[in-house]
């Protein structure tokens, strides 16, 4: 009921600063142009590359805008999401993304599997693959002595990503990257871009926030877009409540009591 309440009070067509954003809605910012240059770089040379950002920054969103612009029928990409679990685990998270079922609980096995799997794809179907994960998985990229790069990967994560990565036992694997992105807070004037983008995509051609509300999302948001969502949509539920055409700052305050953290 709040949420209708409140898209029928100004006018949305759609829940705005929602996370299911179509690739052609997203707003094209340089961070955002800058992940998909490097991935792409990244991608030619059978590489690896890194992407971190703090927790809402919009990784996830950056490398779903990069991986659009790759061709599906040359390119077959695997989201793995790594775990607390053990190694075996993403093994077999790995095995079922390339739809091959397996009972073994052998990481020798299953990484024969694997490599076997991609190398097939790659000769057979002319189709490279790419992968998104984060831990260790040097013997995976691997094929012929190390002569053929046919699995490059991402590494996304947050700022300690990078720590992980310096350990001595993550050299071999350090040592194949060869671009990498870091995503931090936007501005003030970027975040006043977001703000009125998202607007328009649910319908709402007029700024409904005023400046010190747009200054106070921001801050209170950090420059984070993940974070500025809920204190945008919480603050446009504060002021239809009280009938309020335009958000001001005290609605911001009155949204960013209702989040944790």
């Amino acid at each position: 009921m709040i949420k209708a309440a409140y898209r029928t009070f100004f006018g949305f067509t759609k829940e705005p600063f929602g996370a299911d954003l179509k690739i052609e809605e997203l707003l094209i910012t340089p961070a955002l142009k800058g992940v998909k240059d490097r991935l792409e770089y990244a991608f030619r040379l059978g590489a690896m590359a890194v992407v971190t950002g703090e927790v809402g920054s919009g990784k996830s969103t950056a490398l779903r805008f990069a991986t659009s612009h790759l061709h599906p029928s040359e390119w077959r990409l695997l989201w793995v999401t790594a775990s607390c679990g053990s190694i075996l685990e993403l093994y077999r998270q790995l095995c079922w993304s390339l739809e091959m079922e397996t009972k073994s609980s052998s990481r020798a096995v299953m990484s024969r599997m694997i490599q076997g799997q991609v190398q097939k794809m790659v000769e057979g179907k002319k189709q490279k693959v790419a992968m998104e994960v984060f831990l260790e998985l040097h013997t995976l990229t691997q094929f012929e002595a190390d002569s053929k790069p046919l699995l490059p990967i991402v590494f996304a994560g947050q700022n300690n990503l990078l720590d992980k990565l310096q350990f001595r036992a993550s050299g071999p694997l350090s040592s194949r990257v060869v671009a990498r992105s870091h995503l931090e807070g936007v501005d003030r004037a970027q975040m006043e871009l977001y703000l009125n983008h998202h607007l328009q995509i649910a319908g709402v051609k007029q700024p409904l926030f005023a400046d010190q509300a747009i200054t106070a999302i921001h801050q209170g948001a950090g420059g984070l877009f993940r974070r500025a969502n809920h204190l945008a949509r919480g603050a446009l539920i504060a002021a239809a409540s009280e009938k309020c055409q335009m958000v001001s700052a005290e609605h911001v305050r009155i949204a960013s009591s209702e989040l944790i953290g």
